[in-house]
């Protein structure tokens, strides 16, 4: 019994850290490329490597033959095949490493932009759907639509559901602070429970998040109503409050109890203009006197 005890290799404090450091890249690696093409490419990367370990163990000289001589070559292959999800991983892993150094508060900001475009919407009765993505990845979703990569914000919102844009029809798709897709082709749900009066942006908004663990937030076009879709429930009729409110407590968010800005319209603007006094400076001139 001693003597087999004595061939068993002594575990060092050095080969722990050694371990937990490739289990941390293996892990940050398979958070990187969730919910991207790139995992059923590695599951057949994955597929050949055992096929290349057992033709190499078992006398399939064949078969060990031609895989040892594409080896070299599938290298460079895997390179050009997983070419946009190098860059995608390299990008957000980038973006990652800014915004932990700038801090978290800069994407509670980027929500306030989405509840004040949905108040916006709702104010004109505008139809719009967007859905936020949490851990479960929406990339087959995204790929559906047109893709954007671009910077969350009101003036994009508003910009992209609006009537006579061409991207207004589909859902916009949000991941953290950057809106990936818009345009998208989204499952509607076939809940027999669910009223009749909704129309198919609602049921795609609750299909979404019955598929995944996504947030909808979808207007209304007839009513302008405000609602939010989580767990294939869907809460209707709620205010821009009530809705940044819900957010940060489901994205686990602090959120100030501060009023959230009233966009400028021209309606605004025209009920504004019986308090603005006509600026004549040749007058002033004249009069000598000068208008601060």
């Amino acid at each position: 019994m001693l003597q087999r005890l004595s061939h068993i290799p002594q575990v060092s404090v050095l080969s722990v850290v050694d371990v937990l450091i490739v289990a941390f890249l293996i892990y940050e690696f398979l958070k990187l490329i969730k919910g991207t093409r790139a995992v059923p490419m590695l599951s057949g990367v994955i597929i050949l490597a055992v096929a290349f370990y057992i033709a190499h163990v078992e006398p399939l000289r064949t078969v060990d033959w031609l895989l040892s001589t594409l080896l070299p070559y599938a290298i460079f292959a895997l390179i050009v095949v997983f070419g946009a999800e190098i860059r995608h991983v390299l990008a957000r892993l980038g973006r990652r490493m800014v915004s932990g150094r700038l801090g978290a508060g800069s994407g509670d900001d980027s929500y306030d932009d989405i509840v004040l475009a949905a108040k916006q919407f709702s104010e004109n009765q505008t139809g719009a759907l967007i859905v936020i993505e949490r851990e479960i990845g929406l990339r087959t979703y995204i790929e559906s639509g047109v893709a954007l990569d671009a910077n969350l914000s009101f003036d994009l919102l508003t910009t992209i559901f609006r009537p006579s844009a061409p991207l207004h029809d589909g859902a916009v798709i949000v991941q953290k602070d950057r809106i990936a897709a818009a345009a998208c082709f989204l499952p509607l749900s076939m809940n027999p429970v669910l009223s009749t009066q909704m129309g198919t942006r609602h049921r795609a908004a609750i299909g979404i998040t019955e598929e995944s663990d996504a947030l909808s937030v979808v207007v209304s076009e007839e009513t302008g109503a405000i609602s939010l879709a989580v767990g294939g429930a869907i809460e209707r009729n709620i205010d821009a409050e009530q809705l940044r409110q819900r957010l940060s407590q489901l994205l686990s968010r602090y959120v100030a109890q501060t009023a959230l800005p009233t966009p400028i319209t021209d309606n605004t603007l025209g009920n504004g203009e019986h308090d603005l006094e006509p600026f004549a400076p040749e007058q002033d001139f004249r009069e000598g006197t000068e208008r601060s």
